[in-house]
């Protein structure tokens, strides 16, 4: 590079920024090697980045396929031409393949340039008329086109580096001419002010919207004499993203000069969860990561400090523990309430990048490393070459390319600022993101996840279901959207739900127990932490227990290997994944001649998004012709351009499909009327991917009276022995009077009539059932993993006792005597309650003895009738075995000091507090004080405040504050309804408890904050 071009290319930058973005090694395109060709830079820095740059590389052939000959650039559809940025890191970086790209650099560079020239022309912003300035989503395919443009930054003419300024420019400058108003380009989409809060919308995605089309001017013109209001307004808008009241209220730190507290925006619920497209949508959550990786790129890249606000989000550590509590074995979230969006890999790295390799979050470091090492599988999937499949929308492939180059570039920048984040271990991980949450009837979801296994009670409208995926396999079972699990309908109606929680730091164990009451009787779902979850239903429907199974050939992903094994006491069976894409379907089926002038279709259980849809449906007798070629077809309903003709048109490219309104029901239906009465054996079924689930073939000699020819699916396994092993990844116990069966990739527990039944679902190999008799028809129980699970699927309270066999004689809270084959165990339940007890003791005595547990500290021993003292010992769980010698008809309680008294009274324990990360100079973090750990403290800080959120409104009789060795500080309780409003009291209905003090330092610090009710 000549010495006046490189004097240009460093008054374009600006000194400071050119200096600062030569030395980050992340513009190689602003140095020159001898032979004029760009200076790549080194290799990649770490294994994870270096599967980025494979994966880029191969991508290529699918964005070299889009070029338009015509224009000479990459197409503006779909925004398309965004794959300029991938581009742009395989020009400029080490290890470009044009065998694997599918085309030479020369080439690939002039696409890139050619589609940069002409479309930094069209941008409105820069006087043209194609694209630009819309906040959604032109602002989001203009971060990574100026972005493209700045790594080739030397490549360019003059005039399209001035139209990228002014693009970078004018976007910001129209974004704070808006203030905080909505953009009128936009359509419907809206931040709804600084405010948030509305049905149906994130706030993240809007409001960081807006952030983001701030940055690239902060970051590439900071002396720009109108860049202090652009960054008021980037500070604005990222502060709100992740806003609630009560959290914010109760933080005064400081972030880029202004308090947590200031902010103004409210989430729809009062937790940290969002919603989008109608329901929780972990995929949404991340969009705080997502548009903070682009944003943090064109500083980095710059030379621009970052923002204070990117590295010290408020309260975005705890929206992140919601996306932990739902991460899959594949680092992207588990989805079971979003009916799309799913498995969308190569756009869901960039918030995992940007927490690792910005944040150095060890955790997320682990799930990016899990999701790229799925990545080139997933890609050489069908449609090879891709890295956006299964579900979203066209413009996420253009968009993923450009998130795996930004990802790729943080993990450069990474490597020369500190060095590698070091992942944590798999065992780590899972024992950090091990959790329960309860978001809430609202959101309707009551969530688990422990070491080995997600599960949730999914009650929101539309995605009603009981959900499991053992060892968090996002491959096993098909868990999103309108996909039924266990339940037999998403779209059942709920009357009542009840929801039970149990946490580690105050029962001793997680879990959780969600009761749902339906208009044809109640089903539970009790999760347990060892990853077993006990499915109990009085029987709601024929059919229950729907289990649909991922069965695709992906070699490289953990359990796609082209088949599933199922097994049974009756024996195995082995279903081969389907040659066609996953959803498209031809089913061939034959049954005994019949004559008739009639054949139909009648649905049975319908694609649960989009109802049937069926390219052709032909009808023979035996090898002869396609006798509906020349009939007439008829259906229940049609959408436009898709009426039941075309499905005997002959034409592979139409389709008959139901209407829109029809897509849920049921019985739909496609008849052929062949003319006359023939002779038909069998009928062939081409289907769309809305595919029929069950259906049956019938026949008429007038169409209307109909006789069933055949069924589809036909049972590939049937058993009714109550075992069954899912590909050795899954074992399932069902007790109940009807048969399990396997159908294609579909199990169901109960096919047959309702009755009521009992499943447990294990992370493991399936073992014997653990249901036990309850003597009352309402209750059921189960002892599994020896946890022992009660439910009352009645709506009246009801009490009684349970016999427990077994030579381990468990003793779980309340009474019990014991006998010469188990214990009967005493219960009583509320109308519709569950309750899971752990074992608490163990027992090794004679039959007469009575035990009552009073918690798992403490049991009382009454020894039955007789003149001799009785010899028992007893174990707690976790401790060491005692002897007790028991008098005659006397209670002796046995009591183990060194143990925690599970389960706990104090209502604060393991609850949200505020302030969140970040928190205010000189205060710990307020967790230590709910933390059931006299080892830890809350040490406030200077005039320090923190609060409890009790999860709902609670009737409070006491505060306790129990303070470390030093001078206790002054300190005022204070309760809240709202977490706005606060009044100086220790009683009284209150979901938050606030301790303020005059703390100084050297004082005390809070061990404990006790909520007594």
């Amino acid at each position: 590079m000549g010495e006046l071009d490189r004097r240009r290319a460093l008054r374009l930058l600006g000194a400071g920024g050119a200096a600062a973005a030569l030395a980050s090694g992340l513009l190689p395109g602003l140095a020159r090697a001898a032979d004029g060709t760009a200076a790549a830079a080194a290799g990649p820095p770490d294994p994870v980045a270096a599967t980025y740059l494979r994966v880029l590389l191969r991508h290529t052939r699918w964005a070299e396929q889009q070029f338009d000959p015509a224009t000479g650039t990459y197409p503006l559809r779909d925004f398309t031409f965004a794959v300029v940025l991938g581009n742009a890191v395989l020009l400029t970086r080490d290890g470009y393949d044009a065998t694997v790209a599918g085309v030479t650099r020369e080439t690939l560079r002039d696409h890139t340039l050619a589609t940069i020239r002409r479309f930094a022309a069209s941008n409105r912003l820069a006087g043209g008329t194609e694209w630009g300035r819309k906040l959604f989503f032109d602002t989001t395919f203009q971060s990574y086109f100026v972005l493209a443009a700045r790594l080739l930054w030397t490549d360019l003419d003059d005039a399209t580096r001035q139209n990228v300024e002014r693009i970078t420019a004018g976007q910001a400058a129209y974004t704070v001419s808006l203030g905080t108003g909505d953009d009128p380009d936009s359509g419907s989409w809206t931040p709804n002010g600084l405010r948030g809060g509305h049905v149906g919308d994130t706030k993240l995605e809007e409001m960081g919207v807006y952030a983001q089309s701030l940055a690239p001017a902060l970051a590439w013109a900071p002396a720009d004499p109108r860049a202090d209001g652009w960054r008021a307004a980037f500070g604005t808008w990222s502060r709100n993203e992740g806003g609630l009241p009560a959290a914010d209220l109760a933080n005064p730190r400081l972030v880029d000069g202004r308090p947590v507290s200031a902010n103004t925006a409210a989430n729809l619920y009062d937790t940290f969860l969002v919603e989008n497209h109608g329901s929780f949508g972990p995929h949404y959550q991340e969009e705080l990561w997502r548009t903070s990786g682009r944003n943090a790129m064109h500083f980095l890249a710059a030379g621009t400090p970052l923002p204070e606000v990117l590295t010290a989000q408020p309260n975005g550590e705890l929206l992140w523990r919601t996306m932990l509590l739902m991460t899959s074995d594949a680092g992207e979230p588990l989805m079971p309430m979003v009916a799309d969006r799913e498995h969308l890999y190569g756009r869901d790295v960039i918030p995992l990048a940007f927490r690792a390799q910005v944040l150095g979050d060890r955790h997320a470091a682990h799930a990016e490393a899990q999701l790229a090492a799925r990545l080139e599988p997933y890609q050489a999937y069908a449609p090879a070459d891709r890295i956006t499949k299964f579900s979203g929308e066209p413009k996420y492939e253009p968009e993923a390319r450009a998130e795996l180059a930004i990802s790729y570039l943080l993990h450069e920048w990474r490597a020369s600022h500190g060095g590698p984040v070091v992942p944590v271990s798999d065992r780590e991980f899972d024992a950090h993101a091990a959790g329960i949450a309860d978001f809430g009837a609202g959101p309707g979801l009551l969530a688990h996840r422990s070491p080995t296994a997600w599960a949730g009670t999914v009650s929101k409208p539309g995605f009603v279901k009981f959900a499991w995926q053992p060892h968090h396999d996002d491959w096993l079972f098909v868990l999103g959207g309108a996909n039924p699990m266990l339940l037999p309908s998403t779209n059942a109606v709920v009357r009542e739900r009840h929801a039970t929680t149990y946490t580690k730091v105050r029962d001793g164990f997680d879990g959780t127990f969600g009761v749902l009451r339906f208009d044809t009787g109640y089903a539970g779902f009790a999760t347990l932490p060892t990853g077993a979850a006990v499915y109990v239903s009085t029987g709601l429907t024929a059919g229950e227990g729907v289990l649909d199974i991922y069965n695709l050939t992906m070699p490289g992903m953990p359990g796609l290997d082209g088949d599933r094994t199922y097994t049974a006491a009756e024996g195995s069976v082995t279903i081969k994944a389907p040659a066609a894409p996953t959803g498209a379907r031809t089913d061939d089926l034959t049954f005994a001649p019949v004559t008739a002038r009639h054949v139909r279709m009648l649905g049975v259980q319908p694609d649960p998004t989009y109802g049937y849809s069926l390219w052709a449906i032909e009808v023979r007798d035996g090898d002869g012709p396609d006798l509906a070629r020349t009939g007439t077809a008829t259906a229940s309903s049609v959408s436009a351009g898709k009426e039941a003709k075309y499905a005997v048109d002959g034409d592979p490219a139409t389709r008959w499909a139901v209407s829109t309104s029809d897509r849920s029901r049921a019985d739909s239906w496609l008849a052929v009327d062949l003319g006359t009465p023939r002779r038909v054996d069998r009928v062939r079924l081409s289907w769309e991917a809305a595919a029929g689930r069950k259906y049956r073939v019938e026949t008429s000699p007038d169409g209307v009276t109909w006789t069933p020819a055949a069924t589809y699916p036909v049972p590939a396994l049937s058993s009714t022995k109550g075992r069954l092993d899912i590909d050795g990844r899954a074992g399932i116990t069902v007790a109940g009077p009807n048969p399990l069966t396997v159908t294609a990739d579909r199990v169901t527990l109960s096919d047959g009539p309702p009755a009521p039944f009992v499943a447990e679902l294990r992370p493991g190999p399936p073992q014997a059932s653990g249901r036990v008799p309850t003597g009352a028809a309402a209750v059921e129980a189960t002892v599994t993993d020896g946890f022992l699970v009660l439910l009352n699927l009645g709506d009246a309270a009801v009490h009684g006792t349970v016999t427990l066999p077994g030579g381990t004689r468990r003793l779980y809270r309340g009474e019990q005597v014991v006998t010469r084959t188990g214990t009967e165990f005493s219960y009583a339940l509320a109308a519709a309650e569950g309750r899971i007890e752990p074992p608490r003791f163990t027992l090794t005595g004679p039959a007469g003895v009575k035990a009552v547990v009073r918690d798992a500290s403490r049991v009382d021993l009454t020894a039955p009738a007789g003149l001799l003292p009785v010899p028992v010992t007893v174990t707690p769980d976790g401790g060491r075995a005692r002897p007790v010698l028991l008098p005659p008809r006397r209670t002796v309680p046995v009591v183990f000091g060194e143990l925690r008294p599970y389960p706990l009274t104090d209502r604060a324990l393991g609850r949200t507090t505020f302030p969140a990360e970040p928190l205010p100079p000189g205060m710990s973090s307020p967790d230590a004080a709910v933390d059931d750990d006299p080892a830890t403290a809350w040490w406030p800080g200077s005039g320090g405040r923190m609060v409890v959120d009790l999860g709902a409104v609670t009737a409070v009789s006491a505060v306790e504050l129990t303070w470390t060795r030093g001078r206790v500080p002054a300190a005022t309780v204070e309760t809240s309804l709202d977490g706005v409003s606060y009044t100086a009291t220790r009683t009284g209905p209150a979901r938050y408890v606030a301790v303020r003090t005059d703390w100084r330092g050297g004082d005390a610090g809070l061990t404990r904050l006790s909520v007594r009710t």
